[in-house]
């Protein structure tokens, strides 16, 4: 298989058909990511994305699924998506699931119906970063996309059919901004109403604007308990039914994972115990990106 760069895939897909069909990101300016710096966003080739296809035909007959990369797949047009969609049927028939990322401003751009037409290909889930509910912090982040847009954009997957897997980044909003990223944030997915909600723990990079804004003071990172209360913040305030829930990224301090809402008081209850000191974290030199 050709791969260019870092690849980024949800840790649910570690088992997929990774099938890198972009490199880089369309909007790639998020202060926070270092995924893609110094990379411009390129279309790969067709025929060597046929040739990774030919690959996984004759050796991954064992994997259900294919996950397509890189950042922002769903941004190409309909026309593209749809010729490597019925290829990707042809070819690797067995293949039961298709998915990959989508930004608010890719799902933006795609009506009910084309969406409707890739889950009639195949796509079954699509993962969108939220990051925050908070504007304020999306506008310092330079995420390019207000909650509002991404909340319109995650409730266009929902009535699409496909499954929506919502990530939300701990932390992001700094010691000032805190209390109100976790309870705008849970606001924000509870109106979206996803089947999957991931909350991931920031992780400073040294080359990133938001690197060199923690080297200036410009922004405080929170400490492990800080983190912790800000987590159980944003559980307290979901009201979702039937979602999964996981905070078992590598980057988290705490292991969680449980259904929504059957299992909230047992993940606060998880939290509570970490931060009373009666369960211990992971430590710092064992969280990774």
């Amino acid at each position: 298989m050709d791969y260019v760069g870092h690849l980024i895939r949800p840790p649910s897909e570690a088992n997929s058909i990774i099938l890198q069909v972009t490199v880089g990101c369309s909007h790639n300016k998020c202060t926070f990511c270092g995924a893609y710096k110094g990379i411009s966003f390129t279309v790969k080739p067709a025929a060597t994305v046929d040739a990774d296809i030919a690959f996984a035909k004759k050796h991954c007959r064992l994997h259900k699924r294919v996950f397509l990369a890189d950042g922002d797949v769903l941004i190409m047009k309909q026309s593209y998506l749809v010729t490597l969609f019925n290829t990707i049927r042809r070819e690797l028939p067995w293949v039961k699931r298709i998915s990959l990322y989508g930004s608010g401003r890719a799902i933006a751009l795609k009506s009910e119906s084309e969406l409707s037409e890739l889950k009639q290909l195949g796509l079954d889930r699509v993962y969108m970063g939220l990051e925050s509910g908070c504007n304020e912090v999306l506008k310092r982040v330079i995420k390019g996309d207000t909650a509002e847009s991404m909340v319109a954009a995650g409730k266009k997957i929902r009535m699409s059919g496909l499954f929506l897997s919502v990530t939300v980044l701990m932390g992001l909003g700094g010691l000032e901004l805190s209390r109100q990223h976790a309870i705008l944030t849970a606001g924000a997915l509870n109106n979206i109403a996803p089947q999957q909600v991931a909350a991931l723990t920031l992780m400073v990079l040294e080359n990133t604007p938001l690197g060199r804004d923690m080297r200036n003071g410009v922004f405080q990172m929170l400490g492990p308990d800080k983190i912790l209360e800000e987590l159980h913040t944003l559980v307290s305030h979901l009201d979702l039914e039937r979602a999964q829930f996981h905070a078992n990224h590598a980057s988290n301090y705490l292991h969680l994972s449980g259904r929504l809402s059957k299992d909230k008081d047992k993940i606060l209850a998880e939290i509570a115990l970490a931060l009373t000191g009666r369960k211990k974290i992971i430590s710092e030199k064992l969280r990774a990106l």
